[in-house]
């Protein structure tokens, strides 16, 4: 009988810790939960009806080259006067047989007179009234409309629209401090984007605290002869609130059932007015000198107000994007509670925002500072 000899012990393997084990479990749970994360902020709270189809190029929005005057009427001729019937001659009396009478002499007949007041020229000042009153007559029908189109302008004057720049598609994104309370903001990051395809638009501002968007606004509408035409506004923290503006009713209409607001033109939103104010300031900057200001009604998600941004002069800025000279333009408050509004817009990028801060009235801030910016063109 033969026995097989035995199988050689295996040397004993020390068994990790249950702590390592702990550890690693925490470490793929925590993978997972961030790719979960990641996953709704790469498709965003909205997704933009322009994608795949904007375009970099900036539209220049003229005003419309003036009507030519219309050309007086020419004067009408003035008629000849009426030609009377001539008169009827008395008959010839009879010679007296005493003595011959001396041949009278003849006097001219109404015949004869005639041509000669049609010869006679007109008293200066009655020939030339005609063309005078016909052209004051044109002049003021055609003045009536431009008058009452032109907002703020004196009756009977036209205020022709400003020459605007609207920027090509871009996309900035910013470096952000503040403070909340009595904590500071740290390690949070803003993005802005635009796009447009020559007729509509899509704006969206987001702050993001590492992988998840803590707040984001949302602009979208058309672009028209007054530049932005916002169509509709959205902010998001918590929850959505929207502002819709109708303008065929020329009202405003918020999603919280807020009362509406009568729509004014060359209306903004809150996202929308930054980059309006760039395109006007783009589009003729001469016109815009410091110490002049911009008064735009200016829609938020559950109210309307007049903004009134005053130019000040230009700011050197250091940011992680590059420096810059900056215009700053200006909103202070006007009521107890209303934000002061900040912003820097610089013409090496096109007049886009470089930095936009906004302070409460209680005293927090956030400021936006311009850290790198993709398609941007002066």
């Amino acid at each position: 009988m033969h026995l097989r000899p035995a199988a050689p012990a295996l040397p004993s393997v020390p068994r990790p810790p249950w702590r390592v084990l702990v550890l690693l479990a925490a470490a793929v749970l925590f993978a997972h939960v961030a790719l979960l994360a990641l996953a709704p902020l790469a498709g965003g709270p909205h997704p933009s009806p322009l994608a795949g189809k904007f375009i970099t190029r900036t539209i220049v929005i003229a005003p419309p080259a003036p009507e030519p005057a219309a050309a007086p009427p020419p004067p009408a001729a003035a008629k000849p006067p009426a030609r009377r019937p001539p008169r009827p001659r008395p008959a010839a009396r009879p010679p007296a047989s005493v003595a011959p009478s001396p041949a009278p002499t003849e006097s001219p007949t109404p015949d004869q007179t005639a041509p000669a007041a049609a010869e006679t020229p007109a008293e200066p000042g009655t020939a030339e009234a005609a063309p005078g009153a016909a052209a004051g007559d044109a002049a003021g029908t055609g003045s009536a409309p431009a008058g009452a189109a032109g907002s703020g302008a004196a009756a009977g004057q036209a205020e022709a629209p400003a020459p605007m720049q609207i920027p090509g598609s871009v996309q900035l994104a910013f470096a952000v401090t503040g403070q909340i309370g009595a904590a500071p903001m740290q390690g949070v990051f803003g993005k802005l984007t635009w796009q447009q395809d020559g007729q509509q638009y899509d704006a969206q501002l987001s702050l993001n605290f590492l992988f998840k968007t803590i707040r984001s606004q949302h602009s979208n509408g058309v672009i028209g002869p007054g530049g932005i035409e916002p169509a509709r506004f959205s902010d998001t923290r918590r929850s959505e609130v929207a502002a819709h503006f109708m303008r065929e009713q020329a009202q405003v209409v918020f999603s919280n059932n807020a009362p509406s607001v009568p729509l004014l033109p060359g209306a903004q939103d809150r996202l929308s007015v930054i980059l309006q104010l760039g395109a006007l300031m783009a589009g003729d900057p001469a016109r815009y000198p410091p110490g002049a200001a911009f008064a735009i009604q200016t829609v938020g998600p559950r109210d309307a107000d007049l903004w009134i941004f005053k130019v000040e002069d230009d700011e050197h800025l250091k940011l992680q994007a590059g420096e810059f000279n900056a215009r700053k333009l200006t909103r202070n408050p006007r009521k107890p509670y209303d934000d002061k509004v900040e912003l820097w817009i610089a013409p090496e990028l096109g007049y886009l925002p470089v930095r936009i801060k906004q302070t409460q009235a209680n005293g927090d801030f956030a400021d936006f500072q311009l850290r790198d910016a993709q398609g941007a063109r002066p």
